[in-house]
Protein backbone atom coordinates (compact mmCIF):
# COMPACT_ATOMS: atom_id res chain seq x y z
CA UNK A 1 0.00 0.00 0.00
CA UNK A 2 2.89 2.38 0.71
CA UNK A 3 4.30 2.11 -2.81
CA UNK A 4 0.91 2.80 -4.37
CA UNK A 5 0.41 5.95 -2.28
CA UNK A 6 3.87 7.19 -3.11
CA UNK A 7 3.36 6.58 -6.83
CA UNK A 8 -0.01 8.34 -6.69
CA UNK A 9 1.53 11.37 -5.01
CA UNK A 10 4.40 11.47 -7.49
CA UNK A 11 2.32 11.14 -10.66
CA UNK A 12 -1.23 12.34 -9.89
CA UNK A 13 -0.65 15.96 -10.89
CA UNK A 14 1.09 15.03 -14.14
CA UNK A 15 -1.76 12.71 -15.11
CA UNK A 16 -4.38 15.32 -14.26
CA UNK A 17 -2.58 18.09 -16.15
CA UNK A 18 -2.17 15.93 -19.22
CA UNK A 19 -5.84 14.92 -19.14
CA UNK A 20 -7.01 18.48 -18.51
CA UNK A 21 -5.19 19.91 -21.51
CA UNK A 22 -6.10 16.95 -23.67
CA UNK A 23 -9.80 16.89 -22.79
CA UNK A 24 -10.37 20.57 -22.09
CA UNK A 25 -12.32 20.34 -18.83
CA UNK A 26 -11.86 19.49 -15.17
CA UNK A 27 -14.52 16.82 -14.84
CA UNK A 28 -13.09 14.65 -17.61
CA UNK A 29 -9.57 15.20 -16.29
CA UNK A 30 -10.61 14.08 -12.81
CA UNK A 31 -12.37 11.00 -14.18
CA UNK A 32 -9.38 10.06 -16.30
CA UNK A 33 -6.95 10.61 -13.44
CA UNK A 34 -9.01 8.32 -11.26
CA UNK A 35 -9.18 5.69 -13.99
CA UNK A 36 -5.43 5.81 -14.58
CA UNK A 37 -4.68 5.50 -10.87
CA UNK A 38 -7.07 2.57 -10.67
CA UNK A 39 -5.15 0.88 -13.49
CA UNK A 40 -1.93 1.62 -11.63
CA UNK A 41 -3.34 -0.21 -8.63
CA UNK A 42 -4.15 -3.27 -10.74
CA UNK A 43 -1.31 -3.41 -13.22
CA UNK A 44 1.44 -0.92 -12.49
CA UNK A 45 2.56 -2.05 -9.08
CA UNK A 46 4.36 -4.99 -10.64
CA UNK A 47 6.56 -2.89 -12.92
CA UNK A 48 9.95 -1.31 -12.42
CA UNK A 49 10.12 2.16 -10.93
CA UNK A 50 11.83 3.44 -14.09
CA UNK A 51 8.99 2.52 -16.43
CA UNK A 52 6.05 3.77 -14.34
CA UNK A 53 6.00 7.36 -15.66
CA UNK A 54 6.03 6.30 -19.31
CA UNK A 55 3.41 3.61 -18.68
CA UNK A 56 1.12 6.04 -16.84
CA UNK A 57 1.35 8.57 -19.66
CA UNK A 58 0.43 5.90 -22.22
CA UNK A 59 -2.50 4.82 -20.07
CA UNK A 60 -3.63 8.45 -19.64
CA UNK A 61 -3.39 9.09 -23.37
CA UNK A 62 -5.40 5.98 -24.16
CA UNK A 63 -8.01 6.88 -21.54
CA UNK A 64 -8.34 10.34 -23.10
CA UNK A 65 -8.76 8.85 -26.56
CA UNK A 66 -11.39 6.43 -25.25
CA UNK A 67 -13.27 9.26 -23.53
CA UNK A 68 -13.22 11.35 -26.71
CA UNK A 69 -14.57 8.41 -28.71
CA UNK A 70 -17.35 7.91 -26.18
CA UNK A 71 -18.14 11.63 -26.22
CA UNK A 72 -18.29 11.59 -30.02
CA UNK A 73 -20.61 8.57 -30.00
CA UNK A 74 -22.83 10.19 -27.38
CA UNK A 75 -23.03 13.47 -29.29
CA UNK A 76 -23.84 11.69 -32.52
CA UNK A 77 -26.77 9.98 -30.78
CA UNK A 78 -27.97 13.05 -28.86
CA UNK A 79 -26.79 15.52 -31.56
CA UNK A 80 -26.21 18.45 -29.22
CA UNK A 81 -23.03 20.26 -28.35
CA UNK A 82 -21.81 20.69 -24.79
CA UNK A 83 -22.08 24.43 -24.01
CA UNK A 84 -19.55 24.27 -21.14
CA UNK A 85 -16.57 26.56 -21.74
CA UNK A 86 -13.13 25.02 -21.87
CA UNK A 87 -11.72 27.39 -19.28
CA UNK A 88 -13.32 28.04 -15.92
CA UNK A 89 -13.12 31.81 -15.42
CA UNK A 90 -11.98 33.10 -12.05
CA UNK A 91 -12.03 36.72 -10.85
CA UNK A 92 -8.34 36.59 -9.93
CA UNK A 93 -7.26 36.12 -13.55
CA UNK A 94 -6.97 39.13 -15.85
CA UNK A 95 -9.33 39.21 -18.83
CA UNK A 96 -6.50 39.17 -21.37
CA UNK A 97 -4.85 36.17 -19.73
CA UNK A 98 -8.16 34.34 -19.61
CA UNK A 99 -8.80 34.99 -23.27
CA UNK A 100 -5.32 33.90 -24.33
CA UNK A 101 -5.49 30.78 -22.21
CA UNK A 102 -8.91 29.88 -23.60
CA UNK A 103 -7.63 30.36 -27.14
CA UNK A 104 -4.60 28.21 -26.39
CA UNK A 105 -6.71 25.42 -24.87
CA UNK A 106 -9.13 25.55 -27.79
CA UNK A 107 -6.24 25.41 -30.26
CA UNK A 108 -4.73 22.45 -28.41
CA UNK A 109 -7.97 20.50 -28.74
CA UNK A 110 -7.82 21.08 -32.52
CA UNK A 111 -4.31 19.63 -32.88
CA UNK A 112 -4.29 16.13 -34.26
CA UNK A 113 -2.76 13.19 -32.47
CA UNK A 114 0.15 12.69 -31.68
CA UNK A 115 1.07 16.37 -32.13
CA UNK A 116 -1.32 17.33 -29.32
CA UNK A 117 0.13 14.85 -26.85
CA UNK A 118 3.70 15.83 -27.63
CA UNK A 119 3.06 19.58 -27.31
CA UNK A 120 1.22 19.08 -24.01
CA UNK A 121 3.91 16.81 -22.61
CA UNK A 122 6.80 19.08 -23.64
CA UNK A 123 5.43 22.60 -23.29
CA UNK A 124 2.98 22.22 -20.42
CA UNK A 125 4.29 19.28 -18.43
CA UNK A 126 7.98 19.84 -19.18
CA UNK A 127 8.68 16.21 -20.11
CA UNK A 128 12.09 15.55 -21.60
CA UNK A 129 12.28 14.36 -25.20
CA UNK A 130 13.36 10.95 -23.89
CA UNK A 131 10.34 10.73 -21.56
CA UNK A 132 7.99 11.63 -24.41
CA UNK A 133 9.68 9.08 -26.65
CA UNK A 134 9.24 6.34 -24.06
CA UNK A 135 5.69 7.31 -23.14
CA UNK A 136 4.40 7.40 -26.70
CA UNK A 137 6.70 4.64 -27.95
CA UNK A 138 8.07 6.84 -30.72
CA UNK A 139 11.67 7.28 -31.88
CA UNK A 140 13.40 10.32 -30.38
CA UNK A 141 13.84 12.05 -33.75
CA UNK A 142 10.18 11.53 -34.55
CA UNK A 143 9.25 13.23 -31.27
CA UNK A 144 11.42 16.23 -32.20
CA UNK A 145 9.90 16.49 -35.68
CA UNK A 146 6.35 16.15 -34.36
CA UNK A 147 7.01 18.75 -31.67
CA UNK A 148 8.22 21.19 -34.32
CA UNK A 149 5.15 20.47 -36.46
CA UNK A 150 2.86 20.75 -33.44
CA UNK A 151 4.28 24.11 -32.42
CA UNK A 152 3.98 25.39 -35.99
CA UNK A 153 0.39 24.15 -36.29
CA UNK A 154 -0.49 25.62 -32.89
CA UNK A 155 0.86 29.02 -33.96
CA UNK A 156 -1.23 28.86 -37.14
CA UNK A 157 -4.35 27.95 -35.15
CA UNK A 158 -3.76 30.82 -32.73
CA UNK A 159 -3.33 33.29 -35.61
CA UNK A 160 -6.73 32.31 -37.03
Amino acid sequence: MGRFRRLCQEHRDRIYTFAFYYMGNREDAEDITQEVLFRLWHHGLRMDEEGVAAWLTRVARNACLDALRQRHRYRSVVSTQDPEPILQRTPAVKADDVDLRRQLEAALTRLESPLREIVIMREIQDFSYREISQSLELPLNTVKVYLHRGRRRLRALLQE
